[in-house]
């Protein structure tokens, strides 16, 4: 790479990576994770769940592909998940500078460089994965010419930060469902103007149980699930209906917490497109892709809710349910983008039920 300048990747423990940079040369901080993805690093960059994380690929070779020019779908991205990048920075083995593809308008780099991200190439994320699934997830920073403070993200209400500020209407379906927007991918979005619904999202703290609506969506979104004070304070009252709700990610923490129990941090958290879960009860299992640190301690919920999904990994939680009443909830992602798409027909029960709960009225 001509001009290249050097950079260096700085964890809390002390553990310092030289390498090079590329995208924004500057410095920033953020919490370090990593995801084992094989693809997708332009719907992954553009998730709202990851902002203030700098983000470390496994994949060895990142950026062959380059970045696809924006489309509209519905007046939203039809490629990105946001309308920007969201992670605090990128770490890679070998960055590409040159790329190939049909429908890639830039490089990565330069790409990075639209939003002032920095990148930094030439690290064994082997090396370095291995050092943060042993010793967890941990306050890191990209060096540049300026030194930057660590900074802990997970104490910043991420949520309030990604989440629109106003309500916004997609759609003229049959069913009108409220989208509480924690930092929602936009494939979300696409899958159910997809299944001919009338979509209303609304901000992470807007007070829907005002509003007239079918069934409610709780999305995913970036952070401590106990930030959203208001958020869990509104669900509440939802949980007190019997209006259909379905949550994922974050917003199966959210429910959770809305129903009484509790939700704990991972050690280095669930973000690839490979992780096994397991439907409660059954003996069939489901490839997924997540993104998450947080996960609800089932042991804590009441008695009238159960696991749905638990992780063949590690048996943790991956969704929730409501024994008697049409909540339900992933931690893992139906709605893909990128990875595996198997799930995707918990959108279709969700509004199955739905249609049964007005059918009744």
């Amino acid at each position: 790479m001509e001009n290249a300048k050097s950079v260096k990747l700085v964890l809390e423990d002390g553990t310092e990576i030289e390498g090079t940079s590329f995208g924004a040369f500057t410095s920033a901080a953020g919490e370090v994770v990593f995801s084992t993805a094989m693809t997708g690093y332009p719907e992954n960059l553009t998730d709202p769940s990851f902002a203030g994380q700098i983000l470390v690929l496994t994949y060895p070779m990142v950026g062959n592909y380059g970045v696809p020019g924006e489309e509209l779908y519905e007046s939203i991205s039809k490629i990105f998940e946001s309308d920007k990048i969201h992670i605090a920075g990128l770490v890679v083995n070998y960055y590409s500078e040159e790329h190939s593809h049909w429908n890639a308008a830039k490089s990565l780099g330069d790409w990075l460089k639209e939003y002032n991200i920095p990148g930094i190439f030439g690290v064994d994320t082997r090396m370095l994965t291995k050092i943060l699934r042993e010793k967890g997830a941990m306050l890191g920073k990209i060096v540049a010419e300026q030194d930057v403070e660590l900074h802990d993200p997970n104490q910043d209400n991420l949520v309030a930060q990604v989440s629109p500020t106003e309500v916004k209407h997609y759609g003229t379906g049959q069913h009108k469902i409220v989208l509480v927007d924690c930092g929602t991918k936009t494939n979300i979005i696409r899958c159910f103007l997809q299944r001919d619904v009338e979509l209303i999202r609304v901000p992470w703290d807007y007070d829907f149980t005002k509003l007239d609506y079918d069934g409610l969506f709780l999305s995913n979104g970036p952070g401590d699930p106990k930030m959203c004070t208001a958020t869990i304070q509104h669900l509440q009252t939802a949980l007190g209906q019997d209006k259909p709700i379905f949550g994922i990610c974050l917003g199966s923490q959210l429910m959770g917490l809305a129903a009484g129990g509790d939700t704990f941090k991972l050690k280095y958290g669930h973000r690839s497109h490979n992780q096994p879960v397991l439907l409660t009860g059954t003996k069939r299992s489901y490839i997924t892709s997540q993104n998450h640190g947080f996960a609800v301690d089932t042991n804590t919920l009441p008695a009238e809710w159960e696991m749905l999904f638990e992780n063949l990994n590690d048996g943790t939680c991956e969704g929730i349910k409501h024994k008697t009443k049409p909540f339900f909830s992933t931690q893992f992602h139906p709605e893909a983008a990128g990875g595996p798409e198997d799930t995707e027909y918990l959108f279709d029960d969700f509004l199955k039920a739905v249609a049964e709960h007005k059918a009744s009225k």
